[in-house]
């Protein structure tokens, strides 16, 4: 009897997640396109705040569009800020008629916040809702910016990872991955053999340089993004200038407190300073990560590195699986470590990052990476913007609940994001991603389908941005 209560359940279960689009992750991230989403565009999704601007809810299909039978009312409600400008009251219906197939509405988006559209229809004296629409505005500094999605901490076959270089860059665009980085250990060559791969494959994935650098006798990982050179290539062959260097910062740096290992630091300034001056961004990585049964930052060594912010980025989440998370949820620790020391004033730049080492095995990538606000998604614009605090971490644990961390005003905004905008640009990326992981493969004529496909994402961005006519 247990079995066949257990069998039932099971069953049970697989038809629920048959029916219900929130227990069947479509997507590599786990994220979901609501029915809305689906079944009607809504143009434009974000608008610039305390301004007049024209959205158009358009049909796509016909079980979606009005019918001359059926009259349709409006409830809209701003989530944080009341309307002050036009009077108009949350929570209160109005009329509303469609124009051309299509709804149209004009009003004054107060403040940066998100909006809530709800329609619905009376036909026959039956009532339903025909859809629960979202639009977000926000202030001019971060209306002339996109958000750009990375994961610039990767391991190939080339250090302790499963699969190729091209592989991986294939499979970071089928995950919705706007820009990666490989950052083999001791091995920086690992993105430029992915961009070698598809120098002729017309691609709008961006793939930089990327590293984690382990200086000799130093426990500290450090991960160089975007530096036009290798790191490790400074001591592979020969540590003398490396160890005179690192002695005479010993001697010429600061005091340190009681309990921090005085090379370990210098070793790190060390390594910042080398990958600066090759035009990269150094990120601390996963200071709670446990190794040899303790965790892999010293706590008066962390100490001085918040302090001093000897370090461009702080790997805020770290692509934990499901189960590591469970045995220790590394993650948490990282964040209230963040969130204390912002407290205290300190000026912190995030990222999150899957350190995947199998792509196909992980169930981390794909849910762990770094929103970049930025004006391009040009190395030079995602490295300023991570480094000017315009940059989010985020995470979503075996799939379910994704959720951003860093600066609040960000959050708001990824968390909209996330819901109303990455589904739809990810389901797009996932074919590019499929295609390139065959051109890899040897498929010549992935090309030809590849260039087809090229510049769907940034058109995306354009439609969800332009304004309406009015």
């Amino acid at each position: 009897m247990k079995h066949l209560c257990f069998a039932v359940v099971i069953i049970s279960l697989s038809l629920m997640a048959a029916a219900n689009p929130l227990l069947c992750p479509e997507l590599p991230s786990g994220a979901q396109i609501r029915p809305e989403n689906r079944y009607f565009e809504v143009l434009p999704r974000i608008v610039p705040a305390n301004r007049e601007s024209v959205i158009e809810i358009v049909p796509l299909f016909d079980h979606a569009r009005p019918s001359e039978n059926c009259a349709y009312e409006l409830t809209y409600a701003p989530m944080e800020y009341p309307k002050q400008q036009d009077g108009w009251e949350p929570g209160k219906k109005m009329a509303i008629v469609p124009e051309n197939g299509r709804f149209r509405i004009t009003t004054f988006f107060e403040s940066e916040q998100e909006h809530t559209f709800i329609i619905e229809s009376t036909c026959d004296d039956k009532k339903k809702t025909v859809g629960n629409f979202r639009v977000y505005s926000v202030e001019e500094d971060l209306y002339k910016l996109r958000p750009y999605k990375g994961d610039f901490h990767m391991h190939s076959h080339r250090s302790d990872g499963i699969e190729s270089p091209a592989y991986v860059a294939g499979a970071c665009r089928r995950a919705g991955l706007h820009f990666m980085a490989l950052s083999d250990h001791r091995w920086h060559d690992g993105s430029m053999e992915a961009h070698r791969a598809y120098a002729d494959a017309p691609i709008d994935l961006r793939i930089y340089p990327g590293e984690e650098v382990h200086t000799p006798d130093n426990p500290i990982h450090i991960l160089s993004f975007g530096a036009n050179e290798g790191i490790t290539e400074l001591y592979r062959d020969d540590e003398t200038q490396y160890r005179a260097e690192v002695a005479a910062l010993m001697e010429s740096l600061p005091p340190t407190p009681p309990g921090v290992n005085r090379f370990h630091y210098a070793a790190c300034v060390w390594a910042v300073k080398q990958i600066r001056d090759r035009n990269g961004m150094a990120m601390l990585c996963h200071p709670y990560w446990i190794t040899r049964n303790r965790h892999n930052v010293e706590e008066p060594l962390l100490n001085l590195f918040f302090e001093r912010e000897v370090f461009d980025a702080l790997e805020l989440i770290s692509g934990f699986g499901w189960e590591s998370l469970h045995a220790m949820d590394v993650n948490a620790l990282q964040v209230a470590r963040y969130l204390e020391e912002r407290a205290k004033g300190r000026r912190i730049a995030v990222c999150g990052i899957s350190d995947t080492h199998g792509h196909e095995r992980s169930d981390a990538f794909g849910r762990y990476f770094t929103v970049c606000f930025a004006p391009s998604p040009d190395l030079p614009d995602l490295i300023a913007a991570i480094k000017d605090l315009r940059s989010v971490a985020v995470e979503s644990p075996a799939g379910t609940l994704p959720r951003a961390y860093g600066p609040f005003r960000l959050v708001k905004f990824t968390q909209y994001l996330l819901r109303e905008v990455l589904p739809q640009h990810d389901e797009l990326c996932f074919e590019e991603g499929r295609l390139m992981i065959q051109y890899a493969a040897g498929d010549t004529t992935a090309a030809q389908r590849l260039k087809q496909l090229q510049g769907q994402t940034a058109r995306l961005y354009d439609r969800y941005w332009t304004p309406v006519a009015k």
